[in-house]
């Protein structure tokens, strides 16, 4: 198993646990922003490169480091547009009480 399910880092782990506990609906606006964030070219290509030596076991420790941090945000992203996904698909309220 992975560091980055073992041991996640607590900035990420804390975000993390404050958007999962809003239990206010994300506003459609807010919800394309966060479905619209993505890694850039060059991230995803050091992210692969980190991958590759990872499963190689050559990386070192300042190497592992950087790829755990880019697996601690890509979670968090993953957890963010989640819930964007699930807020878009939510059928609005016909305002009736």
């Amino acid at each position: 198993m992975g560091s980055q399910l073992q041991t996640p880092s607590r900035e990420v782990a804390i975000w993390a646990r404050l958007i999962q506990a809003q239990e206010d609906d994300i506003t459609p606006q807010v919800a394309e922003y966060l479905l619209s964030i993505a890694f850039a070219e060059n991230d995803r290509q050091r992210m692969e490169e980190l991958a590759e030596r990872s499963e190689a076991g050559s990386l070192t420790t300042e190497e592992q480091t950087e790829f755990d941090s880019y697996l601690h945000v890509g979670n968090l992203l993953a957890v963010m547009q989640s819930r964007a996904r699930v807020a878009l698909h939510r059928k609005p309220h016909d305002g009736s009480h």
